[in-house]
């Protein structure tokens, strides 16, 4: 099919608009497209790590704010010397114990990317079977939960036995030796 505008191009774009009940069709090559504005100009910005990690923490990039005082003394790593603007700048924390030097500030920025500030990560299939189905429980609960939330109240029942059946294995001493 050709551009409806200009007849030479092969028409790409193939708008509808409906106004009032009245269907409109027009069928357009790219540029005649563009100059009708029917293709919104984007431009993505090349970011990099330390933008796109800035926007996260709410900081701007070094230089944008330079020459305004700082109104509070900036969070110190007492053990390696890192401060909260390098980690901002760099996305790496010096040590482990930044962790804790800096619980305050990062805490919000691991729950707003991870949605949760709780490490559930995963148990070797070989040991843990105990920890394993605590782990497994504590996750059908928070479902159970969301279940009865929205109102799915036969998921929730299934959910409910399945946490009552994991409970008495846990109670009848539960560790299989992760063999299952």
């Amino acid at each position: 099919m050709r551009c409806e505008r200009c007849g030479q191009r092969e028409a790409t774009v193939h708008q509808t608009v409906i106004t009032n009940g009245q269907k409109q069709e027009s069928h357009l090559c790219v540029e005649c497209a563009r100059e009708v504005g029917a293709i919104p100009s984007f431009s993505f910005p090349n970011l990099s790590m330390q933008q796109l990690l800035s926007s996260f923490l709410g900081q701007t990039l070094p230089g944008a704010g330079a020459g305004q005082p700082q109104l509070k003394a900036e969070p110190t790593c007492r053990h390696c010397g890192m401060t909260y603007s390098q980690f901002a700048q760099s996305g790496l924390l010096g040590c482990p114990r930044c962790y804790q030097e800096m619980e305050q500030q990062l805490m919000p920025l691991i729950k707003r990317i991870q949605g949760t500030a709780t490490h559930s990560g995963k148990v070797p299939k070989r040991t843990g079977g105990l920890a394993r189905k605590r782990r497994d429980l504590k996750i059908l609960r928070a479902q159970l939960a969301s279940a009865v939330q929205g109102e799915r109240y036969e998921e929730a029942a299934r959910i409910r036995d399945q946490i009552r059946a994991l409970e008495a294995e846990i109670a009848a001493g539960g560790d299989n030796g992760g063999l299952e």
